[in-house]
């Protein structure tokens, strides 16, 4: 037992559970009845890749083309297309949301008609195309679903600022959410394609950081655009948007799926990868599919550089940017499986109890923030606050700041603790200790629900429940997200995609949901009554985080033997 997380009382190796460095080789090693010498060779483990005395998690090759040994520079610029892209996408819901009310007007319709039909068709459309984008990434590859799905996102743009009707402009809607579901389910396995165990939780934070920060500072802008231009020029100012997003991914994010030896995924092997040795064949250029064998490992690399993985030192290709043949629309990966196996995986993973879990978790997150967007012009365009457009647009400010604050916090307490915690239980990480930060939903949102419910039932000042009830809101759902999605991810990487597919298919579908009646029951059950609800129901699953901590471990064991996917 380690920190109070609960081994599995056989002597497997459960995938997530890595060591971090030399102390915990030895460690895991020994419990697991495994040598050095029957996992890889002589010498194999004692040479293992290292970034200073933390070793490196999933190992990378030593082919240039691996992702893993791309140069910083160029994972920077990676980071920083896709945080603008994750930003607009998360801008895309809400970018009329500070005008509902009177465009509702406008287009002779109720509130709850507009909302349905405007927010609720764009999510309906994110969630299916969560799952389909996924489905042709896994077989084809994520560059090519990135970039269609960005035209998608400008076409539907470009229509929406030009829509003559509510009609076509709920057409266009559709069409934008077919391009913004790809955006969020894709990035985190592109996270983890890209990025070791020890460095993926600031980058999860960056991702939960542009969806959420597009989320919340979209209002203010387009509050102030909608009441001096007008909102077909703020329609036009997404537009453009997308269209600088469209040349960021076509430079600067090229294809990162990658097909790596078996035995260099240190963190999803299973005991058996971990006691056979791996054949891997020698040179073929230009191997892009999966080869299936007679061995346990079933995936490898057919290229002769990551048969050396384990026995060099890690040093990162120097180019800063893509080569000509890395901004190929497709650079002919291919995944053998059928697209329609690779369509089911996601319902099959549901029965996984931590996928199920963290999408219960973060469903709830987005959905408070959705439900927070399409009722604030609501709350606050009526007696006694009576905000204009441009007032009631600057109310998300306050949640934009707590988000920034929340990644700022993130990063040293995410991956700094799980380091830390790994160095104390003998060199060994285990996926858990990413969930003590969730302790922060708690903490912080549902008190943010209480504070938010009390204020503005009692007409107290606008800044109580927006600096206050807010912030604490958004604070700990930043917190909150980036602690599932990195425990997501480490407990299950191969399928990561897979993984957030499906997440953003619950989470969209429910927040369809809550559009066709969240405005009616803000007024049948009153505006304290519905966010102490929602203060209760997020204390509940923030307490929920403890039970998981303690039992994690072996519930990805017995998922592991009965159900996972096994090549």
């Amino acid at each position: 037992m380690g920190f109070g997380v609960l081994d599995v009382r056989s002597s497997e190796h459960v995938p997530g559970t890595v060591f971090l460095n030399e102390a915990g080789r030895i460690n895991l090693e020994l419990s697991l009845e495994v040598t050095a010498t029957a996992a890889n060779g002589p010498s194999a483990t004692t040479t293992l890749k290292h970034d200073k005395n933390i070793v490196l998690v999933p190992q990378p090759s030593n082919s240039p083309d691996d992702p893993l040994m791309w140069s910083k520079w160029r994972k920077l610029l990676f980071l920083v297309a896709f945080a603008y892209g994750c930003g607009c996408v998360g801008a895309d819901g809400p970018i009329l949301a500070a005008a509902a009310v009177q465009l509702a007007t406008e287009w002779e319709a109720s509130l709850s008609t507009f909302i349905s039909q405007y927010n609720g068709v764009l999510l309906g459309c994110v969630a299916v195309s969560s799952l389909l984008g996924n489905s042709l990434a896994v077989k084809y590859g994520k560059r090519p679903v990135y970039l269609v799905t960005t035209v998608f996102l400008v076409a539907g743009s470009f229509w929406g600022a030009a829509a003559k009707s509510l009609g076509s402009l709920t057409a266009s809607r559709a069409l934008v959410g077919l391009g913004v579901g790809p955006w969020e389910a894709l990035i985190p396995a592109s996270i983890a394609d890209l990025w070791f165990v020890h460095q993926r939780g600031f980058r999860l934070g960056i991702f939960n950081l542009a969806i959420f920060g597009g989320i919340n500072i979209a209002a203010p802008i387009s509050g102030v655009i909608i009441e001096r231009y007008g909102w077909r020029k703020c329609m036009y100012g997404i537009s453009g948007a997308h269209l600088l997003q469209l040349i960021l991914a076509f430079f600067f994010m090229p294809e990162t799926a990658y097909h790596r030896a078996q035995t260099l995924n240190l963190d999803t092997a299973s005991s058996d990868d971990l006691s056979i040795p791996i054949p891997i064949p020698a040179k073929d250029p230009g191997a892009h599919h999966v080869e299936q064998t007679e061995t346990k490992a079933a995936v490898t690399q057919g290229r002769d550089r990551d048969r050396d993985g384990y026995g060099s030192s890690y040093v990162p290709d120097t180019k800063v940017f893509p080569t000509l043949k890395q901004l190929s629309p497709w650079s002919g990966y291919y995944h053998p499986v059928s697209l329609y196996k690779i369509t089911l995986r996601p319902a099959r993973l549901l029965l996984s109890p931590i996928v199920s879990w963290c999408t219960i978790v973060f469903t709830t997150c987005v959905a408070w923030l959705v439900l927070i967007a399409v009722t604030i012009s609501q709350i606050f365009s009526a007696p006694p606050y009576s905000f204009g457009v441009e007032q009631v647009g600057a109310t998300n400010v306050s949640s934009f700041v707590a988000s920034v604050v929340g990644v700022i916090v993130a990063q040293p307490l995410l991956d700094g603790l799980a380091v830390y915690m790994s160095k104390k239980n003998k060199g060994i990480y285990e996926p858990e200790f990413r969930l003590p930060l969730v302790l922060s939903y708690l903490l912080f949102s549902a008190v943010g629900f209480f504070a938010w419910g009390q204020s503005v039932h009692a007409l107290d000042p606008w800044p109580v429940p927006v600096i206050v009830g807010l912030g604490l809101i958004s604070f700990g759902v930043q917190l909150t997200t980036t602690a599932v999605a990195a425990y997501l991810v480490d407990s299950h990487r191969e399928l990561s995609g897979e993984a957030f597919a499906l997440l953003g298919f619950v989470t969209k579908v429910f927040c369809m949901g809550l559009t066709f009646y969240i405005t009616d029951w803000l007024v049948t059950a009153g505006i304290r009554n519905c966010f102490f609800t929602l203060g209760g129901i997020t204390a509940a699953l923030g307490i929920s985080a403890l039970p998981m901590y303690v039992w994690g471990k072996r519930l990805r064991g017995w998922y592991h033997r009965k159900l996972a996917f096994h090549h």
